[in-house]
């Protein structure tokens, strides 16, 4: 959970390096990276290589939302991390960025639900219960960094996430509008 935590803190660490005045470099024949290669030395790759990992990794198939939230991205990056530590911690990690808007980022964590993260004690803090179009329940909650809704659906935990700074979605319904995509 904490390198989950790092990963995360890093990635919105490096994207808002990006989204500062690049006249900071001392040197200016030395060019920052591109956010490709960011996420690149952060172990991301292509959605569909992860997924493919993933479901080779579990013997399972991932249905991925066919919606998104209503805000522009210009990249999307996949990462399956395999807990060789704890082999518990096994998860399926989907970032949606915008290299120009800083505050568009959106998240998709999916784990089997033998390793599934508990929530309800979100609901006893700020969280709000909701029930998805197949009847199942859904928890949304509003965390330091991200609006999340966590849901069961295939034998995996999903892990939806919307950057908080983004003002202009009602969270909820967006979110909820998402998990309902998942076939």
């Amino acid at each position: 959970m904490f390198k989950k935590v790092y990963y995360m803190i890093s990635i919105i660490s490096i994207i808002i390096l990006f989204s500062v005045n690049e006249g900071v470099l001392a040197n200016q024949n030395n060019t920052p990276p591109s956010i490709e290669e960011t996420f690149t030395e952060a172990g991301y790759k292509s959605v569909e290589e992860s997924v493919k990992e993933f479901e080779n990794y579990f013997k399972c198939e991932v249905k991925l939302p066919r919606l998104t939230p209503s805000i522009s991205f210009t990249h999307k990056f996949g990462n399956f991390y395999e807990d060789k530590q704890y082999n518990m911690n096994h998860s399926l990690y989907i970032m949606f960025v915008n290299k120009d808007i800083r505050e568009n980022i959106y998240k998709i964590d999916i784990r089997p639900l033998k390793n599934k993260l508990h929530f309800n004690n979100k609901l006893k803090l700020n969280g709000k219960e909701y029930t998805l179009q197949d009847g199942s329940k859904a928890i949304y909650f509003e965390d330091l960094l991200f609006n999340f809704l966590v849901f069961e659906k295939n034998n995996l935990q999903y892990l939806l996430g919307i950057y908080r700074e983004v003002s202009n979605l009602d969270m909820p319904d967006t979110l909820v509008r998402i998990a309902n995509s998942v076939e």
